[in-house]
C-alpha cells in the first residue's frame, strides 16, 4: 500500500500530520488484530479501573502497598489509553493519520505515563523493603506524608522528562515525509523521518532513558538485596513464605517490565528492526497494563476479599 506523503505548502513545507503505518499493513491480519487489541484494550481499561476503584473504596485496601499499586494502575490506564484506541484506527483506516498537535501531545502523555510508572515501581520496591525489613516501624517510615511525597517526585520527575523529550524531539524539522514506521507517535520513529539534524536530540533521548532505567532499577536492585538478606535470617520457614509473597505480584511485574525495556534499549544496533521494535512496544505498552492488574488481583487475597464486598454492597 502506497502512502501519499501530505505537506502543508504554506509553511516552508513543513509537515502538519502525520501518517501511523500501524503494527502490520497485510491486509488478512486486520480484522482479527482488531478484535485481538480491542478487547486487549477492554480488560486493560477494566482491570486498572477497578483497582482504582477498589483501593479508593475499601477501608481494607487502605495500607501503603495499595496506596502505590493504586497510581501503578493510573499510570498502566493512562498510557495504555494515550496509545490503544489510536492504534486500533489503524485496523479500520486505510490512513491511520494524527494531527502534527495530536502527535505531541500523544507522545506528551505517554512519557510522562511510562516515566512515572519506573519510579512508582521503584517507590513499591522500597515499601516492600520497609515492610519487611522494618516492620515495627513500617507505618511511622511510610507515612502519608511520605507516601505522597514519592508519588509526587515520581510524577513531577515524569513531566519534567516529557517536556524535554517532547520539545526536543518537535524542534525538529518534518518536510520530506510524514509516514511514522510505528504504531504511535514515539520520539525515535519522529526523529527517523526529520529533514534536520537529530543527533543532539538522540543523545538528549539516549540519556534520559539510561539515566530512567538504570536509576530505577538500582533502587529496586538494592531494596530486594535487603529484602533477600532479611528472608534468608528468618528462622520461620512460614515467615520466609509469607515474605516472599507479599514481593511475589511486585516482582512478578518489575521482571517483565524491564525485561521489556532492557531487550528494547540493550540490544546491539544491528539487531534492531521496525518489527522488533513494535513487538517490544506493543508488550511494554499494551500486553503489561493487563497484566498488571492480574498479577495483583489473581495472588492476592485482600484484593479478592475488597471485590467480594464491593459485589455484595452492589447487588
Amino acid at each position: 500500500m502506497k502512502v501519499m506523503i501530505k505537506l502543508n505548502e504554506t509553511s516552508g513545507n513543513q509537515v502538519t500530520e502525520f501518517i501511523l503505518i500501524g503494527i502490520t499493513e497485510l491486509p488478512d491480519l486486520q480484522g482479527p488484530l482488531f478484535v485481538v487489541f480491542f478487547l486487549n484494550y477492554i480488560f486493560t481499561a477494566m482491570g486498572n479501573l477497578g483497582l482504582i476503584i477498589l483501593t479508593c473504596v475499601d477501608s481494607h485496601l487502605k495500607t501503603p502497598m495499595y496506596f502505590f499499586l493504586r497510581h501503578l494502575a493510573i499510570v498502566d490506564f493512562g498510557y495504555s489509553t494515550a496509545v490503544g484506541p489510536k492504534m486500533l484506527v489503524s485496523f479500520i483506516k486505510e490512513k491511520n493519520i494524527i494531527s502534527y498537535n495530536g502527535c505531541m501531545m500523544q507522545l506528551f502523555f505517554f512519557a510522562i505515563f511510562i516515566a512515572s510508572e519506573l519510579f512508582i515501581l521503584s517507590a513499591m520496591a522500597y515499601d516492600r523493603y520497609v515492610a519487611i525489613c522494618k516492620p515495627l516501624r513500617y507505618m511511622i517510615i511510610m507515612s502519608d506524608r511520605i507516601c505522597w511525597i514519592l508519588v509526587a517526585i515520581s510524577y513531577l520527575y515524569g513531566m519534567i522528562v516529557c517536556i524535554v523529550i517532547t520539545t526536543e524531539t518537535f524542534k525538529s524539522s518534518f518536510c520530506e515525509s510524514n509516514i511514522i514506521r510505528h504504531f504511535y507517535c514515539e520520539s525515535l520513529p519522529l526523529l527517523s523521518i526529520a529533514c534536520s539534524d537529530t543527533s543532539k536530540t538522540q543523545l538528549i533521548i539516549l540519556f534520559f532513558s539510561a539515566f530512567n532505567l538504570v536509576s530505577s532499577l538500582l533502587i529496586i536492585l538494592v531494596s530486594y538485596m535487603f529484602i533477600l538478606v532479611a528472608i534468608l535470617r528468618m528462622n520461620s520457614s512460614e515467615g520466609r513464605y509469607k515474605a516472599f509473597s507479599t514481593c511475589g505480584s511486585h516482582l512478578t511485574v518489575v521482571v517483565v517490565f524491564y525485561g521489556t525495556l532492557l531487550f528494547m534499549y540493550l540490544q546491539p544496533q544491528s539487531n534492531h528492526s521496525s518489527e522488533t521494535d513494535k513487538i517490544a512496544s506493543v508488550f511494554y505498552t499494551l500486553v503489561i497494563p493487563m497484566l498488571n492488574p492480574l498479577a495483583y488481583s489473581l495472588r492476592n487475597k485482600e484484593v479478592k476479599g475488597a471485590l467480594k464486598r464491593l459485589l455484595k454492597k452492589l447487588m
